[in-house]
């Protein structure tokens, strides 16, 4: 998909026409309809509309093909009445340690979740999650911040590993086989025991350690819905880095 050009100074008219032919191309769009009578026509139309569009090179899924993390900050206004908050970090250093990644996932969540807060992983990315009145915003965005950087509890890792523990369990056994897949990934073969022996490993210093080099990578943050007392992303970064 199309993506935004971030810069630390006024690119020039070359670098914003090379950013736009290798993320404004064919392999980077979707295209959804509604209220197609005739699928095989629709599809014939929208090629032959689409015939001399630049495609741009495939993209892989392979993990050297993640973008680079960028941080930053997406702001959408809308009328809700309510306020979604998220910060993600780069979490490319966890990419082949999904046991890891997911008992810090649970982690987030456990250890905020007397707040409303919920952690996320996934893609290179690891993150807190959080919504309230926006009137409450701020207090919200400070509360997302200290879930991401406030020591994490022995037995909160303990609960966390059996969460991730059962969840990977499942995806293997009854999930999908993409699903299985990418939870198993980094304990292959090893079947229910060794995937359990895998999360077991993991201690209190592994996620401390995971989530201190987290916070340094300084954070993106996305906010959603009615922004009118959201602090901007600049106001955070002291807390993390």
């Amino acid at each position: 998909m199309g993506k935004t050009l971030y810069s630390t100074s006024s690119p020039s008219l070359a670098a914003i026409q090379s950013f736009r032919s290798r993320a404004y191309v064919l392999n980077g769009a979707v295209l959804a309809a509604t209220g197609v009578v005739d699928h095989e026509s629709f599809v014939k139309v929208v090629e032959e509309g689409l015939s001399e569009s630049e495609v741009g090179s495939p993209v892989s899924s392979s993990s050297s093909s993640l973008s680079p993390f960028l941080g930053g900050e997406t702001r959408i206004h809308a009328n809700a009445g309510y306020t979604h908050l998220a910060l993600a970090f780069d979490g490319s250093a966890l990419l082949g340690k999904t046991p890891l990644l997911n008992v810090i996932k649970h982690c987030i969540t456990l250890a905020n979740q007397e707040a409303g807060l919920e952690g996320f992983a996934g893609d290179g990315l690891v993150g807190i999650y959080g919504g309230s009145s926006p009137m409450d915003a701020k207090d919200t965005l400070d509360a997302l911040c200290s879930g991401m950087t406030s020591e994490v509890a022995s037995d909160i890792v303990e609960r966390a590993k059996t969460l991730a523990k059962a969840e990977a369990v499942f995806a293997k056994d009854v999930g999908s086989q993409s699903l299985a897949e990418v939870m198993a990934r980094s304990v292959m073969d090893g079947g229910v025991e060794g995937l359990g022996a895998a999360y077991d490993a993991i201690g209190v210093k592994d996620v401390q350690g995971a989530m201190e080099a987290l916070a340094k990578s300084q954070p993106a943050m996305a906010a959603v819905g009615d922004l009118s007392s959201t602090p901007y992303h600049g106001s955070i970064v002291s807390k993390f880095g």
